[in-house]
Parts: C-alpha cells; structure tokens; sequence
C-alpha cells in the first residue's frame, strides 16, 4: 500500500479520514483485481470534487476580476479543464499514489492524463468531506489558481482550435481544416482520429472520444509542432 503520509507532509495537510485519502487515488481497474479491497473507487469523490473546483473558481473570479461573464468562463474552462488539472496532479507527485491495475499502471499516455485529472478531482472533494470548504479552497488557491495570470498574461483561456485557428490566419494566411482519418467502436463508444491542414499539409493528428475532442487535441499538438504556444 502507498504511503500517504509522505503526500500529506509535502502538501501541509492531515486527513482525519485517511481511507478517504485512499479512495481518492484508486481507479475503478484496481478493483477488478483487487476486488475484496475494503474501499470503494474514486468516481463518487470526482463527482464530489468536480463541483467544489467549479465552484471555488467561479467565487475566486466573481470577487478579484469586474469582467464579463463570458471572459469569466473562459478563464475558468482554462483552468480546469483535464490538460490544466493532470499537469496539476503531476506537479504534485499524484502519479506515485495512483492505485491501478496493472494494465493502467503500463499505459502513461492520454489515458493517463484523464485519470490524473480526475484523480485531482476527486482529491479536492475527499479534502472537501475531511476539512470543510476551507481546507478544499486554500488547495484550490494555492496549487490551480497561481496558474491564472499565466493563463491570462499568453491568452491560453482560447480553446486549441481557435489559437491554432487565430495563429494560422496570422502567420501564413491560411484558414486550418479538419478531416476524420480513422473512427473505430461501435456507435456508443466511437473513437476517432483527426487531421489538422493547412491547405495539404497534415500539420498534426488528435484522437477523442468524440469529433470536438479529437480536433482540440490536434490543434493542441500542431500548435506544439509549430511552436506557436
């Protein structure tokens, strides 16, 4: 079993539930293999944490910035979004206390970054049902929303295909395309990879689970590819 107390010295905290800590780490495949284990899988607490995060960013903005409810949702779609909460859970060490199978443990690609985002989640809202609001809302502060005039400061609350679309527009003129290469599964779990063009240049290529996701990860990558931001 993982040491927890090392992660509650790193991060200044002391659970008084300690198997709620624990939960907060185990993902749904540990349980297929280790199905007697005494403590239930995370998915509950994302639940939990999921609107505790929304709603200690949505206060945050509402008190420090008179903008516009638009631009308000922006920023708060760039903050916790699954990108801005995996690199989160990675800067915090949550990649060593991960309980998975063994299959899970092996894959450290875009799977991976979903369930350390929703790890994070779930984190907040176990710390929300130990400490209160106010323990859920000084982590919040002190480990997400340090991350906000960044987001501000390079314009990162636009969404991957607006950047790509706006830098694209401006340094050559081009207006990007998107084209489904490959879709597999059957119709209630499709998956689907997409192209991103600039006219017949395949710039870069995305997955998701659905078409809006695969093209905001293929803007993602191309304007990596492209060291456009």
């Amino acid at each position: 079993m993982k040491d927890f107390s090392v992660l509650e010295k790193k991060l200044g905290l002391k659970f008084n539930n300690k198997d709620l800590l624990t939960e907060a780490f185990i993902h749904r495949s540990y349980l297929n293999e280790n199905p007697k284990f005494h403590l239930s899988h995370n998915e509950r607490l994302e639940f939990l944490g999921d609107a505790v995060l929304e709603l200690v960013v949505t206060k945050y903005l509402y008190l420090n910035y008179k903008k516009p409810e638009g631009e308000l949702t922006s920023w708060r779609a760039a903050l916790v979004n699954a990108q801005s909460l995996s690199q989160t859970a990675k800067e915090l060490n949550f990649n060593e206390y991960l309980l998975l199978s063994r299959g899970e443990a092996k894959d450290t690609g875009k799977a991976r970054q979903f369930i350390l985002a929703n790890t994070l989640e779930a984190f907040i809202g176990a710390l929300y049902l130990d400490g209160g609001y106010k323990a859920a809302q000084d982590f919040i502060e002190t480990c997400l929303l340090k991350k906000l005039p960044e987001i501000i400061e390079k314009k990162l609350f636009y969404d991957p295909k607006s950047r790509f679309q706006e830098e694209a527009q401006e340094r050559a003129r081009i207006t990007p395309i998107y084209k489904v290469l490959k879709e597999r599964g059957p119709d209630h779990a499709k998956h689907f990879i997409i192209g991103v063009y600039l006219n017949e240049e395949l710039v870069a290529e995305g997955e998701g689970s659905s078409k809006q996701i695969a093209e905001e990860d293929a803007a993602m990558r191309a304007l990596r590819i492209k060291g456009w931001g």
